[in-house]
């Protein structure tokens, strides 16, 4: 459990509840930057993802009392993620731009929770971390071409590093279909990555 100066956050979601606005501020502080990038992830645009941050955080506060205890992480990252599912729904009902200035977008953008530690190193060069960078957009590149469902659990599972008993807590769906639903996803994700930008996978993922 995660601790501010001696309080766990147990006692500062208890706080919360009882009114304590500064210990929700303490909570937000704790999660803001993991909500914001799972946002993006799903969302795929910048201001978006500010967007339903920020709506997640309100809902969070506003529904403080039907939190009837266990991981408020995994309670709060079903609240972005149903949040970023509306975003994606008004999308449609409504587009405002095409798909590949979507991913525009992402290029342009970073996420600061990136990790993929295969392609990590503490002394990397710029070469590498420009082929880090590139690796990491077209990820995101790939991530939006799947469906949003496959989407999230390849951010939750492979991006944010959630057990399958959290996601299956963010996502309120069994742990077998959480297992069988991320194999799906990778392989789709695999092949999109094999079919359009082959040359950045190590070499052992390329055939």
């Amino acid at each position: 459990m995660r601790q501010q100066r001696g309080v766990s956050e147990e006692q500062l979601v208890q706080a919360a509840k009882r009114g304590d606005l500064a210990a929700f501020n303490r909570l937000v502080l704790m999660y803001q930057q993991q909500v914001y990038n799972i946002a993006y992830r799903l969302l795929g645009d910048p201001e978006a993802a500010a967007d339903a941050t920020q709506d997640a955080f309100l809902k969070a506060y506003e529904r403080l009392h039907q939190h009837r205890g266990g991981s408020f992480r995994a309670w709060l990252l079903r609240i972005v993620t149903n949040t970023c599912y509306d975003q994606l729904r008004k999308q449609q009902r409504y587009p405002t731009q095409s798909l590949d200035n979507l991913y525009s977008d992402a290029a342009d953008s970073t996420v600061e929770s990136d990790r993929l530690p295969e392609w990590q190193s503490d002394a990397a060069s710029p070469e590498e971390m420009a082929l880090r960078h590139e690796v990491f957009r077209v990820i995101q590149e790939g991530l939006l071409s799947l469906s949003p469902e496959h989407r999230t659990i390849i951010v939750l599972s492979d991006i944010e590093g959630l057990s399958y008993e959290e996601i299956a807590v963010v996502l309120n769906i069994p742990i077998g279909t959480v297992k069988s639903r991320l194999s799906r996803a990778r392989a789709r994700l695999r092949d999109y990555l094999r079919t359009h930008h082959a040359e950045l996978l190590p070499e052992a993922y390329r055939l």
